[in-house]
């Protein structure tokens, strides 16, 4: 076969579970004085490897103070799709945007991946004058081209939303959006593929973020609760699903991988009422081929009560530390969600497999804002932060965690400061939790944030047939 389609690229969920084991995975890492750059890091995560677990290749930015956030793959298995314009794209080039500087580096992962290089800076000026955005936050690989949303406008006020970059050249296209509707505030987004619907959330213009939470704002429910619904082929806005000004900070969006499925989990950091984190899962309901998308609530985690003197200011009058659930993320076969929750400094797994009533099924402990919960690989030492991004290898059996959320909200919530870490848990055949002894990098001069592992993840990639 002439120029065929990467390796790397599978049709549909399950095959990709039958990928090899990954060998490296690439951590974005915050340098949080902003004194020197930001930098890129290469983790050995072979067990069989004399440097598992160790960083084995860096590369520093070129300028200080970009806030390297989440990132991704300048293409991935959405390239079958049949619609794609690219199907023999390489799995190559890792996109990754500053989110307070709104600069984009473009980083060549080949011939070396232990040795990234930059091959292109998208400057700042380019992004805004093209796009009307700033603030780059996530990048998703689809059939077409690199998506990107933005959590700003180019005052850093709003709306936020989503640009368009060429998987290829790299130039910057334009804004997403024809017909926005309501929607003002961005943060994530994600696609059901099989039914040409994309879903955002909602957190907070610029100027609400980017010095730690505002109790005003949060107090007068000012932070985004709302997710919306698109047309993802027309590029148009079709539904705005309300949670109540109650649930503050609509995060991270977790789809069903399954193309044939039109279902998800959406993650709330707090609640006004009582300080619980919270999971809505959103659905299609279809009457007469017309098709609706609702939301309900269908986990919660409790705050917990504590000492107002081992708590940060903002937590004191509470008497309570929250969860502060901040990440999500589905296995490949849609069984187990992990809801990683940054306060409390634990890592949950429900089997999603009724997505309408999840079960708790593993937890495993470790850093938290009071807990500070130790590693089974020393066990005497406290350690700070907490699970926070949460990254699964394709097979679903290993599960990578950071501690970092960003600069200003790890300053806000851990004021001692953060010793950045990332640790491995392992999961079991029918479920359940527990780390890996053997893997604990610390990276006290780094925060660690998102994680991607060589080949793709669970959260690098969407598919567009089902088995």
């Amino acid at each position: 076969m002439l120029n065929p389609p990467d390796q790397t690229f599978y049709p549909s969920p399950r095959m990709a579970m039958q990928a090899p084991q990954e060998k490296l995975a690439f951590v974005a890492m915050l340098e949080p004085k902003r004194k020197k750059p930001d930098a890129l890091g290469v983790v050995d995560v072979d067990p069989d490897s004399k440097a598992y677990g160790k960083i084995v290749g860096c590369l520093d930015m070129p300028n200080a103070g970009d806030e390297l956030h989440h990132f991704g793959w300048n293409a991935c298995s959405s390239c079958l799709c049949p619609y794609s314009p690219h199907p023999h794209m390489e799995r190559r080039y890792l996109v990754i945007p500053g989110m307070r500087s709104s600069r984009i580096h473009i980083v060549d992962t080949k011939p070396d991946p232990r040795r990234p290089r930059i091959v292109k800076v998208i400057e700042p000026e380019t992004v805004t004058g093209r796009t009307g955005y700033s603030r780059p936050h996530t990048a998703h690989c689809g059939p077409d081209g690199i998506y990107l949303n933005a959590l700003g406008s180019t005052d850093g006020e709003g709306p936020g939303g989503i640009f368009i970059m060429d998987p290829e050249t790299f130039d910057v296209r334009g804004k997403w959006e024809l017909e926005r509707g309501p929607q003002y505030l961005a943060y994530d987004f994600w696609w059901h593929l099989g039914f040409d619907t994309m879903i955002t959330s909602e957190w907070a213009t610029p100027g609400m973020f980017e010095n730690g939470v505002s109790p005003d704002l949060l107090l007068g429910g000012k932070y985004g609760h709302q997710l919306h619904v698109w047309d993802l082929r027309r590029r148009r806005h079709l539904q705005t699903l309300d949670l109540g000004a109650e649930y503050q900070m609509v995060l991270e969006l977790r789809p069903a991988h399954d193309p044939a499925e039109a279902y998800g989990f959406a993650g709330v950091v707090t609640s006004l009422k009582d300080l619980s984190s919270s999971i809505w899962l959103w659905y299609r309901e279809s009457h007469n081929g017309h098709g609706e998308f609702k939301i309900r609530k269908v986990i919660e985690i409790p705050a917990q009560p504590a000492d107002p003197e081992v708590l940060p200011p903002l937590l004191k009058g509470f008497k309570a530390v929250a969860p502060l659930v901040t990440d999500l993320n589905l296995s490949l076969d849609d069984r187990f969600l992990y809801v990683s929750c940054w306060g409390t400094g634990e890592l949950r797994q429900y089997d999603v497999s009724d997505p309408f009533n999840p079960k708790l099924t593993g937890s495993i402990q470790i850093g938290g804002i009071v807990r500070r919960a130790s590693h089974p690989n020393q066990p005497g030492k406290a350690l700070n932060g907490g699970p926070q991004m949460v990254e699964i290898s394709r097979d679903g059996r290993r599960i990578y965690l950071t501690n970092s959320l960003y600069s200003a909200w790890d300053d806000q919530f851990y004021p001692d400061g953060i010793g950045g870490w990332m640790a491995k848990a392992e999961v079991g055949p029918d479920g359940g939790l527990e780390f890996d002894r053997d893997f604990l990098l610390e990276l006290d001069e780094w925060r660690p944030h998102q994680v991607h592992l060589d080949g793709g993840d669970a959260s690098s990639d969407s598919y567009c047939y089902s088995e």
